[in-house]
């Protein structure tokens, strides 16, 4: 793809994490949300449940696409074993997932789900994310400090790194240095006068897929489908 600023995007998303990599990514696109029930259909697991997820989300958006406008779309799940981890109600809520994630491997999936006139693309991407030993007080902190209830799994990978740690794979590194962009990670790092809270131990894959939309995937499915 030689311009991916070339390309109407349409992000049917309200999260503010995957536009501001769409934006860092230099894409060219508008919002446009709509409401849906996000339960799956009974049945599925895992990376099946996020990519119905988004292309549920696509089919509820597919009668407002001009016919130049490519849509893209994407939900989230952390997964413990088979247990799914969506965004906590309250802090109660998201102190018991924290600690259940403590010490302990698990897999974030992120479903996407491109759709235009002519063709519909669904993939998804999974990431291990490995937690440190926390205790309660840690957990309190990052709960009071960065409130994370717009989360799946209760964090944000972006807001609870180990300070000096730089996850993303060799992929993603040369494709931040391909797009001119390589400060893109720092640049997707959470400012905050509130202290940090090292809740993270390692990442092994995508850092952009844990953060919500997994960009180098994306442009590559994106190539395939609109080569110019």
């Amino acid at each position: 793809m030689k311009n991916i600023a070339a390309l109407k995007i349409v992000l049917g998303s309200g999260s503010p994490r995957r536009k501001q990599l769409l934006e860092e990514c230099g894409f060219n696109f508008i919002v446009r949300t709509k409401e849906i029930d996000e339960t799956p259909p009974a049945g599925l697991v895992r990376a099946e449940i996020a990519m119905k997820l988004a292309e549920m989300k696509a089919d509820a958006l597919s009668n407002s696409m001009n016919d130049d406008e490519i849509l893209i779309t994407a939900d989230t799940i952390v997964c413990l074993d088979d247990l799914v981890l969506n965004k906590p109600n309250d802090a109660a809520h998201a102190f018991e997932m924290l600690n259940l994630l403590s010490n302990k491997s698990h897999q974030v999936y992120t479903g996407v789900c491109i759709l235009n006139k002519k063709a519909k693309r669904i993939f998804s991407v999974e990431t291990d994310v490995l937690f440190n030993q926390l205790n309660d007080e840690l957990i309190k902190k990052y709960i009071n400090n960065f409130k994370p209830y717009d989360k799946a799994g209760s964090y944000g990978a972006q807001e609870c790194l180990p300070f000096n740690m730089n996850p993303c794979s060799e992929k993603e590194l040369a494709f931040m240095r391909s797009i001119g962009k390589p400060n893109l990670f720092e640049n997707t790092l959470v400012q905050s006068d509130k202290e940090n809270v090292p809740i993270i131990k390692s990442i092994s894959g995508s850092y952009f897929n844990v953060m919500g939309l997994p960009v180098v995937e994306l442009v590559d499915q994106l190539n395939l489908l609109f080569p110019q």
